[in-house]
This record gives C-alpha cells, sequence and structure tokens, in this order.
C-alpha cells in the first residue's frame, strides 16, 4: 500500500508540473494591451466595456441589418475615448519618416540642379565659343577695308586722307570692341549668347565701314 501511495503522489506531482507550466493566453487582456499601445482600437467582451468602461474605451451601439442576425452591435472609437494609445500607429509614422526623406531627397536634387546650373555657366563665361563663327567675317571686311584705304591714299595722293581717316578710325574703334569681347579668363566672364549678340552688332558695323570703304574708292576713280 505505501508503495501505491507513493506512486500516486508522484503523478499527483508530475501532473501539476506539467499542468502548471502551461501556457494560457488571455485574449481579452490581449486586445486590451494592443489596443493601448499600438491598436487597432477594439476591446472585449465588448457589452461589458459598452456598459462598465464606455468613457476610455469610446464603445458606442450601433444597428447592424444581417437578416435574421440583424440586431445591435458595440463597435469603438477611439475619437471618443478619454484616453489615446501611448504608441504611434508604426505605418502612419513610416508614412511620415518617408515623407520627410522625400523632402530632402527633393531638396538635395534641387540644390544640385542650382549648383549645375551655376558651374555651366561660370564655365560657359570663361571661354569665348562664338568667336570661331565670326573670325573668318571679320579677317576679310578688314582685307577689304585696309586695302580699299590704301588704295584711295595713293589713287588721290593723300588728298582723301581726312575722309580715309574718318574711316579708318572708326575701324579702330570696332576691331578694339572685338578685342575686348573676345578676351577671356578671370575678370572677362562674359555669356557666350552675349558675345554672340554683341559680334553681330559688331558685324554689322563693320559691314557699314566697308560700305563706305568702296564709296570712297568709286570717288577716288572718279576724281582723281
Amino acid at each position: 500500500m505505501r508503495k501505491y501511495a507513493f506512486l500516486i503522489v508522484s503523478l499527483l506531482f508530475v501532473s501539476n508540473c506539467v499542468f502548471g507550466q502551461k501556457i494560457v493566453r488571455d485574449k481579452q487582456k490581449e486586445k486590451q494591451i494592443r489596443s493601448i499601445e499600438v491598436g487597432p482600437w477594439d476591446f472585449d467582451p465588448a457589452w461589458f466595456y459598452y456598459f462598465l468602461h464606455k468613457n476610455y474605451s469610446g464603445a458606442e451601439k450601433y444597428w447592424k441589418w444581417a437578416g435574421f442576425k440583424s440586431g445591435y452591435r458595440i463597435r469603438f472609437k477611439e475619437s471618443k475615448s478619454n484616453v489615446k494609445r501611448v504608441m504611434p500607429v508604426r505605418t502612419a509614422e513610416e508614412g511620415v519618416q518617408q515623407e520627410k526623406l522625400k523632402q530632402v531627397a527633393e531638396e538635395e536634387s534641387r540644390v544640385k540642379e542650382l549648383h549645375d546650373e551655376e558651374a555651366y555657366r561660370a564655365a560657359d563665361r570663361q571661354v569665348d565659343l562664338m568667336y570661331d563663327s565670326f573670325k573668318d567675317d571679320f579677317n576679310r571686311m578688314q582685307d577689304n577695308i585696309s586695302e580699299g584705304l590704301a588704295y584711295c591714299m595713293s589713287k588721290s595722293n593723300g588728298k582723301l586722307a581726312y575722309q580715309v581717316n574718318e574711316i579708318a578710325n572708326a575701324n579702330e574703334v570696332l576691331c578694339e570692341g572685338i578685342a575686348y569681347i573676345h578676351k577671356q579668363g578671370i575678370g572677362y566672364e562674359l555669356e557666350n549668347s552675349k558675345r554672340q549678340k554683341a559680334y553681330i552688332e559688331l558685324k554689322q558695323k563693320m559691314e557699314k565701314l566697308v560700305e563706305k570703304t568702296r564709296n570712297l574708292i568709286l570717288m577716288a576713280q572718279t576724281h582723281y
């Protein structure tokens, strides 16, 4: 008998140890803790919270049509509760973080565009890319002017010196203007669009001097 009694006591001890370590999930408490921490805002049993804990649970009654199962239901709204969750909703927090990162990226992109644009403009102002497009025309017209004025002085035996000097002085001013526009480097930064506009204006003025030189040549040929 003592042997059987000892066996029974041992079995009861083992049984208590096994059941004592069993994990028991309290779904009602789990919902309560989850609602207060991160959501969703939900409690159980619903009617218990509606009648006894409406203030902090935000419980409200509503009618739901469901055929023969129609009836009043309970739902919980955090906006009607006098307490709020103690932790932010993770998805909302990630959305805010993503929006901040997006704004930072857009600002970095805008700053980079401004920097690249300014760097391009600085490089553009340092080098004259327009002069080669006008150089041949300038050289050709200068040859016509210098040869034509020399012919007039020779043909008239110096009697057209006043007219020749007038054209030569105007031509010298134009050449100085071209040389100034063509200067490059620090202290002579000029956007190529402005260089182009200046060269066009100077070319038009030089063409007028070429025309004056031709008229003077005709005068020398006619009168001398």
